[in-house]
């Protein structure tokens, strides 16, 4: 079972899906998807896989779609704003308070996965962790613009994208799943609201990373490559810190009670 939402933000409505009902204080899931899709062309499959599903039971899972690129969406009118990426981050806060939800876990793709670690950069204490598939931290350079709009008048949006999507090998060997993803953009993303995003996404910054915190304190970085090498089936002995301490907390939290 899910439920659409249409969430007024600073910026602008932005249309979400939730599925299923939050869990005590688990973080949600969040999802972002890639510049070309939506959250059903993008995720769909993946949460419909059964490991993924016997994981969601435990979570609620809160699919964000970009302004105007959800199934159906109404084409954004003349002389529309696009948000820029910095305001489509900004837009989430406004979606996690919406639904009280305490943090999230994020899943983003492409556009997805930069709007979802700027979200974070920006608003670290909302953020449990994240997996970022495909990200592109990096602004474009004046060149890869050029190209860009150059590639633009000579070829359809649908195939201007494309490449965004898939390798250049995926797109000569993969045609019939390059092919249904050029009807399913074509026919499912309105092309307007499309090209807004795609102009907003490759406007983009570089993100800025304060990368000191790794340095000052590595035991961050140990304790996320532990549970890394503990997901794929190695140390599995191995004490689980996060958990401990907060086993530690609730410990000396009920002596203190009963004192």
């Amino acid at each position: 079972m899910f439920q659409e939402h249409d969430i007024e933000t600073p910026y602008g409505m932005l249309h979400v899906v939730i599925r299923g009902a939050p869990k005590g204080n688990k973080p949600a899931i969040l999802t972002y998807h890639d510049v070309g899709l939506n959250h059903k062309l993008c995720f769909n499959s993946f949460f419909h896989n059964e490991d993924m599903q016997e994981i969601t039971k435990h979570f609620v899972v809160c699919h964000v779609d970009a302004p105007g690129q959800q199934i159906g969406a109404s084409q954004m009118p003349q002389g529309y704003q696009y948000p820029t990426m910095d305001q489509l981050a900004g837009m989430l806060p406004s979606v996690v308070q919406h639904f009280g939800f305490k943090s999230i876990l994020g899943i983003g793709v492409g556009a997805g996965a930069y709007i979802l670690a700027k979200f974070a950069l920006i608003f670290p204490d909302l953020v449990e962790g994240l997996v970022l598939l495909n990200i592109d931290p990096n602004g474009k350079g004046w060149i890869d613009w050029a190209t860009g709009k150059l590639s633009g008048f000579t070829s359809a949006l649908p195939d201007t994208v494309l490449p965004h999507l898939f390798s250049q090998e995926e797109l000569m060997n993969n045609t019939e799943l390059v092919q249904s993803y050029r009807q399913q953009i074509n026919n499912t993303v309105n092309q307007v609201n499309l090209q807004l995003f795609w102009n907003m996404y490759n406007s983009r910054r570089d993100l800025e990373m304060n990368r000191t915190g790794t340095i000052i304190n590595p035991g961050k970085l140990s304790e996320a490559f532990k549970y890394f090498l503990q997901g794929m089936g190695y140390m599995p002995s191995a004490s689980m810190t996060r958990l401990a301490r907060s086993r530690t907390g609730q410990v000396s939290h009920t002596m203190e009670v009963s004192c």
